[in-house]
Formats: C-alpha cells, structure tokens, sequence
C-alpha cells in the first residue's frame, strides 16, 4: 500500500507514531479538564493564574497560557469582583493618616487595618469587624455582633491585644463614629498603639481591608446565602480559616498567610 500511494516507510511510521502522540495529550487533557473543573466547583474565584498554581502544586505540569486556553474551551471564570471608585480629602482631626496608603509591613504586627463592614441573612443586618495585619494580610482578630456599635469595636481590639504584644503598632482604620470616639483612642494609648485614619469619604486609603471584605462576600457570603446568625458565623468563621491557612496569595510568593509568616520566621 505504501508503494502504491508513493508514501515512504519512515515517513508512515512517523506519521503513526505522531497519532499516538496526539491522542495521548488528547487523553491527559481531558484529565485536566476534569481536574480544572472540580477545582472551579469548589473555589470558583480561581482565575488561571491561580488555577494553574493549584494544578503544579498537585503534579500537573502545565503553563498558565494552556491553563487560559482550557478554561475559556470550558467557558468558566473567575467571580469577578465591582470595582468602586470613591475621592475625599477631608484628613481626621484625631488621628494622621500614618500609613498613606503605604500598605508593606518587613514584619509581623508593624501595620494593622481594621474596618467594619454588614452581611445579612435576608431578614437581619450583622456587622463584622476585622483585624488584619498588613505583613502576610492574615486577620488576626474578627467580631460578628447585631449591632454596629464601639462594644463591638472595642471587643475586637481586645482580642488582638490579648493574643500579640502590639506596642508601637500602627492601627488604621477610616473615620467611623467608633474609630474617633475618646473611649478608643483612650484604650489604644492604653495599649501603646498608634491610631492612623484615612481621609473621610475614602475607601483607597484602607483598600486592603476593603478588598479582604469584598473576597470574603464574592467567594463565600454571596454563594452560601445563609439564612440565619449561626450561619453567617460559620461561614465567617469557614472562611477566614480558608483565607488565613489555605489561600495563597500572588503577593505571597504563592502562599497562604499563616505558611507565610512561618516560613520567614523559620
């Protein structure tokens, strides 16, 4: 036959051992869609530089311009998050803004964050007020209470000071009622913190906290819906683990918060 058709022996065998190649890969990328797929399902705010990360940390070599390609054949994405864009100017009369938008940290407990923000369970608001270091972005205090007021502010400033040494600690925060009363600031001194506040009117002057809130309702909030108090705690509580032990982070070098600080103080 290989007379007939004028075709070479090498080239045959060529061609041959080339079909095989490519029901191999074919093969090995169906693996991998099934893989990618599974992984959406259960982290569905993996964009492909996120979702190729997760696929060579579990022995599949692949590339983040395969994993792009994969994923828009699949036709699934990332939950995107709204973009807001918010200017003010007015600084506080209380406290500077010590940060200035100048959110590195060379260690841990140096510059902390902290803001409150509302989640709801269809019927009831709840206000939860988080911690978060600025070094490796790990929340290190969080409170969850029916009301937003300074008790609730004050209960979760003393559980960071009981767990950490925070003298000389920055803490920033925006100009809410509760971050410029007396009775907070007073109790900051107390600790040996330095108060830091954003201009009024502007969410970019505590942008990292901001998007900590945004990730915590797009990736888990928004999908569970939860539909009473001790389900909102529970997936608060779910979440901030997640965050802090399981997602890694491009800043990170690829880790999670906590793996982070362990592995720089080792």
């Amino acid at each position: 036959m290989l007379e007939i058709a004028y075709v070479k022996p090498a080239s045959y065998y060529k061609w041959r051992a080339t079909q095989k190649d490519r029901a191999e890969r074919a093969k090995q990328d169906q693996d991998i869609r099934e893989h990618m797929m599974g992984i959406h399902l259960l982290h569905p705010e993996f964009g492909y530089p996120r979702m190729t990360t997760w696929l060579n940390e579990n022995d599949y070599s692949i590339n983040h311009k395969k994993v792009y390609r994969l994923m828009k054949e699949m036709e699934i994405q990332a939950i995107i998050r709204k973009k807001r864009k918010r200017h003010g100017h007015t600084p506080s009369v209380i406290q500077p803004n010590r940060l200035n938008r100048k959110f590195e940290a060379i260690a841990p407990n140096q510059k902390m964050v902290t803001d409150i923000t509302y989640v709801s369970d269809g019927k009831q608001f709840y206000y939860l007020s988080v911690i978060q270091d600025l070094f490796n972005n790990e929340v290190v205090a969080w409170e969850l209470s029916r009301r937003n007021d300074l008790e609730l502010v004050l209960n979760t400033v003393s559980q960071w000071t009981s767990k950490k040494d925070v003298a000389e600690a920055v803490l920033h925060s925006d100009q809410g009622f509760q971050y410029t009363s007396k009775l907070y600031n007073k109790r900051l001194e107390e600790y040996g913190v330095k108060g830091s506040h954003s201009r009024k009117g502007n969410c970019l002057d505590n942008a990292c906290i901001e998007s900590f809130f945004s990730h915590l309702k797009t990736e888990k909030l928004y999908i569970e819906q939860c539909k009473t108090e001790d389900e909102i705690r529970q997936a608060i509580e779910d979440y901030i683990y997640h965050y802090n032990y399981k997602r890694f982070q491009k800043k990170l070098n690829q880790r999670a918060p906590v793996e982070y600080r362990h592995a720089l103080v080792a």
